[in-house]
């Protein structure tokens, strides 16, 4: 499992299954999209607006990665 934040997007992806495969995105509420694989599994989560739903804080001891963008 990874857990990734860009704190430019405010955007946090938690990949649950990293096996290469075709996914089918579904938006099951106005911030949270869900990555759909084989079998009609959960693969990944991506929460739109993190920062308002999530206290990063309390995601510890799982270590996650902030990403930076360059322009």
């Amino acid at each position: 499992m990874n857990i990734l934040y860009d704190d430019r997007t405010d955007l946090l992806y938690i990949r649950l299954d990293d096996t290469k495969q075709n996914l089918l995105n579904r938006r099951v509420a106005e911030d949270i999209v869900l990555d759909i694989g084989e079998g009609d599994r959960i693969v990944g989560i991506e929460i739109l607006d993190a920062s308002k739903h999530i206290a990063l804080e309390r995601l510890l001891p799982v270590k996650y990665e902030v990403t930076k963008m360059t322009a």
